[in-house]
């Protein structure tokens, strides 16, 4: 079989490898789509800390059961599924207490171990999670960043009938605040300094969108929901700016939640955080129950990812994909990586 190997930034090669063998344990997927995020980007640049070279990438995935183990029950061949690419111990303090997500010893898969950019891929079935029939592989793929979005909008507890701002309308951030209005909101804020990316935003259900290189956050605030601003602010673009602005502007006692990662050290004004009283959360990755209900609410007609879907590659072109993202930053959402084209 194909499989893309990362050698060093910006250098992507293919080398033919064996179809890897199915333990008792394991399920052997053929790849259908890969979708290309935001920390493959860093990884792409050299600028990922926590990724050495040669990597082979995919995280972010749907495919179809080829075969599987002895001891693999609940599987079909030919079902559609994705792969939750968190690598964890099983044995230190957050593992043995239900938040294997935050694992001692985490591994993900395309960063610090192997991923899923191959023809095939043989993976322990407890990673392996079911997609509907009538799930697209296109919005299968998609399911892991939904699944960062709705861990996010749980971070914050119960958010029916809250309003709820989010700094930065990348993929992202769209998703989350479509996340939020599906789990509850009352009403979602979105900023960022693309109006493309805000008008795509609007389509996508947000109840206001606000260009803050030209409005101020505190006014855009107030002006959507009154004086009583937000009851939640997610930053999603992860900068000094974005994450100032939500201290200076939160309701004093509120919740900001950062959920993008941060590429410098922050500099930021903790006095005032101290001063409001505010509650500066964070967010990382998800669980398992984040994936179903990520694929919940897609099947529920809430979620709509289709419009995110901004161009798709052949696999042959990985690189290809990486230079059309780095020449269109601004519109572009998520680009797929098409490992097998036979259905969209």
């Amino acid at each position: 079989m194909l499989q893309q190997v990362m050698v060093a930034p910006g250098q992507i090669t293919f080398r033919e490898v064996e179809i890897p063998a199915v333990g008792e344990n394991d399920v052997l997927v053929r790849i259908r789509k890969i979708g290309v995020c935001g920390s493959d980007i860093h990884v792409y640049h050299g600028k990922h800390p926590f990724t050495k070279y040669p990597v082979t990438q995919g995280h972010e995935v749907s495919g179809s059961v080829v075969d599987f183990g002895k001891n693999v029950t609940g599987l079909k061949p030919g079902q559609k599924v994705t792969i939750e690419p968190q690598v964890f111990c099983g044995k230190c303090y957050p593992c043995t207490h239900g938040k294997y997500n935050l694992c001692e010893e985490l591994k993900v898969m395309g960063f610090q171990t192997t991923g899923t950019a191959s023809e095939y891929f043989a993976v322990d079935a407890s990673k392996v999670t079911v997609l509907p029939d009538n799930m697209t592989y296109n919005e299968g793929a998609m399911i892991e960043p939904l699944a960062v979005t709705v861990h996010a909008v749980r971070r914050a507890g119960d958010i029916t009938g809250q309003k709820i701002a989010v700094l930065g309308a990348g993929p992202i951030g769209i998703l989350l605040a479509q996340s939020a209005k599906a789990m509850g909101a009352s009403q979602v804020l979105i900023t960022d300094v693309s109006d493309y990316r805000l008008e795509l935003a609007k389509k996508c259900g947000a109840d206001f969108a606000v260009n803050t290189r030209n409005n101020d956050f505190g006014e855009a605030l107030v002006s959507a929901f009154g004086p009583d601003k937000a009851d939640v602010i997610y930053d999603c673009a992860g900068n000094d700016i974005t994450m100032n602005q939500a201290i200076r502007c939160a309701r004093k006692g509120s919740t900001i939640i950062l959920v993008a990662v941060f590429a410098d050290m922050a500099k930021v004004d903790l006095a005032v955080l101290n001063d409001h009283e505010l509650d500066l959360n964070s967010t990382m990755m998800y669980r398992h129950e984040d994936y179903l209900d990520a694929i919940r609410l897609v099947g529920e007609g809430k979620i709509a990812l289709k419009p995110l879907m901004s161009r798709h590659f052949a696999f042959k072109d990985y690189n290809e994909a990486y230079k059309y993202i780095d020449a269109n930053r601004e519109t572009t959402m998520k680009v797929l990586i098409d490992v097998d084209d036979s259905e969209e």
